[in-house]
Order: C-alpha cells, then sequence, then structure tokens
C-alpha cells in the first residue's frame, strides 16, 4: 500500500512540476514568447524546431557538452535546476509554439 501511495505521489508531483509555458518564463526574456528570437541576436531560433531536437539541445547544455554561438555557459545555468521531465515539458511546449 506505501508503495501505491508514493508512487501515486510521485506521479502527481512529476505532472505538476512538469509545466512547460510555465517552466519556459525564464526562456521569453532571450527567446521571445513563442521562441520566436535569436538570443542576444546569436542563437538559432528555437521556434520551429521539433521537441526532440530541443531537448536535446538543452540536456546538452546542462551536461556543459554544447556551446553554439558561445552560450554555452549561459544556457547551462539557465537549464542548471530543470529536471529531464521539465526539459521535456519545455521543449514540447517551446515545439508547440505557433
Amino acid at each position: 500500500m506505501k508503495k501505491i501511495a508514493l508512487a501515486m505521489l510521485f506521479a502527481g508531483v512529476s505532472m505538476m512540476a512538469a509545466d512547460g509555458k510555465a517552466l519556459s518564463a525564464k526562456c521569453v526574456a532571450c527567446h521571445g514568447a513563442s521562441f520566436e528570437k535569436a538570443a542576444l541576436g546569436k542563437s538559432v531560433i528555437v521556434k520551429g524546431q521539433s521537441a526532440a531536437a530541443i531537448e536535446a539541445s538543452m540536456k546538452a547544455y546542462k551536461a556543459g557538452t554544447q556551446n553554439k554561438a558561445g552560450m554555452g555557459a549561459l544556457m547551462k545555468g539557465q537549464v542548471a535546476t530543470m529536471s529531464d521531465a521539465d526539459m521535456k515539458a519545455v521543449a514540447a511546449y517551446a515545439a508547440a509554439c505557433k
């Protein structure tokens, strides 16, 4: 019974934590509300990319293995506290922006 209760609690917390729109609030200043901007005039535009590509890029920034347009350190700081579920949610939200 305890295992079921813990699983339900974990699932509920995961769903609450994975709100892509809310989590992307800190992205808006550089990438725009619909991810239509080249961040700081340097990065590629996120809008139009697949969720898988966005998520992979975020994970690479977090791991410190990506430094596109010299944005590696800045982006590593932005995604440092995001869980895999958070990054998946932000990527899905960004990919769905019109």
